[in-house]
């Protein structure tokens, strides 16, 4: 059996609680995240339904990696499977190859609840997730608001399940009863802050075309977050969706704490394997490339012209548009324990180049002397080098990543559908009411990315 170093090894949140000082030790942070819990329910009647089933599913592979605690779910027992990701036959078989625990929920654990009308509050935090058209979002569970518009696209309930683990989350940090007390959405068709997420727009289009050629660079964190939001849209034939997958990275044990679509047994896989391997289990068709993406790397014309990088490096960023691709979105999250809640997407080609964009890249906040490390270092377990490494390790959250997911994925599925595009997008997920998104001058136009349509493969 492989061994791997802490720094590969540590959940990337028990590395926020020693980087922000909340533990002085490795083993206290660990304890700090088995003590959490949460609880997620849905009623019989809102089970039926392809988007509500979306929204659970997706809320227990985030919940699971980061209430470790464990993610007790309640949920009818026979309601089949209705939507295409590789999980099972029915809702609760899918809950549990997740990592849910299916049975009663206890009432000091904090609740989600995936329900289209107001519960009742039954527990000290409880919240319900909202979704219709291209717009998602969380309200207290028993508010009466009402989420105008037709059936929601599929990356709506996701973007809702992420904002609800990530809201459940901060409240069991912090225990600041104001989470979970006021409303937290967005639209994906129309971003600005100043667009009100309850209503729906005539420019609204329902779901018609899904792209069939991308590639996505980097399977970690954020490149599995946008595989899963490919997986639950509405392929007829999903073998017309051909992947490259491009990573060189073995999974680690801190991968999965990030990576929603990884689990134990995939340690020490490449990451291009594991990750081909479930879009297979899904019917896409993959290509696998392993190896660095930098400056003299180019797209041959038979290979997809879209391409999704969700990469933490300068150098492969600089080389984005040199590369040969006719539109690239890119995602980048905060790596900080203060700002791992914070990500900025952008399109290219754009304004300025690539290079320009990433000229420097930003000084990582020094942690190294907080009582964690010292802790490390004074009993042996880490010499000097090992805490250089293990200090320079990002912080991460599965939630943020899944929520740029459903962005960076929108991006695309607006081109294909005439929508606006943006040239940068930031959000943060403390402030999601004051996120910015500024709109794109390039014309996309003229670009023939390739797609199919909705429910004719």
């Amino acid at each position: 059996m492989t061994t791997f170093p802490l720094e590969d090894s540590l959940h990337r949140l028990a590395k926020q609680a020693l980087d922000s000082g909340d533990a002085s030790s490795i083993s206290e942070a660990t304890e700090m995240l088995r003590g959490y819990r949460l609880a997620l329910e849905i009623a019989e009647d809102d089970a039926e339904g392809e988007s509500a089933q979306i929204a659970l599913l997706t809320a227990v592979t985030l919940a699971r990696r980061v209430f470790l605690g464990g993610v007790s779910v309640r949920c009818p027992a026979a309601t089949p499977l209705r939507i295409p990701l590789p999980l099972g036959t029915t809702l609760r078989e899918s809950v549990l190859t997740l990592g849910g625990q299916v049975g009663e929920i206890r009432s000091d654990e904090p609740l989600i609840s995936v329900a289209a009308k107001p519960t009742p509050h039954s527990a000290t935090f409880h919240i319900r997730t909202g979704f219709a058209g291209w717009r998602g979002g969380i309200l207290p569970a028993p508010s009466d608001l009402n989420i105008s518009g037709p059936k929601a696209m599929p990356l709506a309930p996701m973007l809702a399940a992420a904002l609800s683990v990530s809201e459940a989350f901060s409240f069991v940090r912090t225990g600041n009863s104001a989470f979970g007390r006021r409303p937290v959405g967005m639209s994906l068709w129309t971003p600005s802050p100043s667009v009100n997420w309850f209503e729906t727009t005539d420019s609204e289009p329902a779901l018609r075309f899904l792209p069939s050629h991308l590639w996505i660079l980097g399977l970690g964190h954020l490149g599995q977050a946008f595989m899963w939001g490919l997986g639950v849209l509405p392929y007829a034939n999903p073998a017309s969706a051909s992947l490259v997958l491009q990573d060189f990275d073995v999974i680690t044990p801190s991968t999965e704490s990030t990576s929603i679509l990884t689990d134990a047994s995939m340690v020490g896989q490449k990451k291009t394997r594991a990750m081909a391997s479930w879009a297979e289990r899904r019917g896409f068709t993959t290509a696998i490339i392993e190896r660095h993406f930098k400056g003299d790397f180019q797209r041959q014309p038979d290979e997809p012209s879209v391409a999704f990088c969700g990469v933490d490096n300068a150098l492969a960023r600089q080389a984005l548009d040199q590369a040969g691709f006719d539109f690239i979105v890119e995602a980048g999250l905060g790596h900080g324990h203060r700002d791992y809640r914070t990500m900025r997407l952008h399109t290219l080609p754009g304004p300025r180049p690539a290079s320009s964009i990433w000229n420097k890249a930003d000084a990582p906040e020094s942690v190294e002397l907080r009582p964690g490390y010292q802790k490390l270092l004074t009993s042996g377990e880490l010499d000097r080098c090992g805490i250089t490494l293990l200090a320079g390790k990002a912080v991460g959250a599965p939630f943020v990543g899944a929520v740029a997911a459903t962005l960076a994925l929108s991006e695309i599925l607006r081109m294909l559908h005439g929508g606006v595009l943006h040239d940068t997008i930031d959000l943060d997920l403390q402030a999601v009411d004051y996120r910015t998104a500024v709109a794109h001058s390039y014309d996309f136009s003229h670009l023939n990315p390739g797609y199919v349509l909705c429910g004719e493969g």
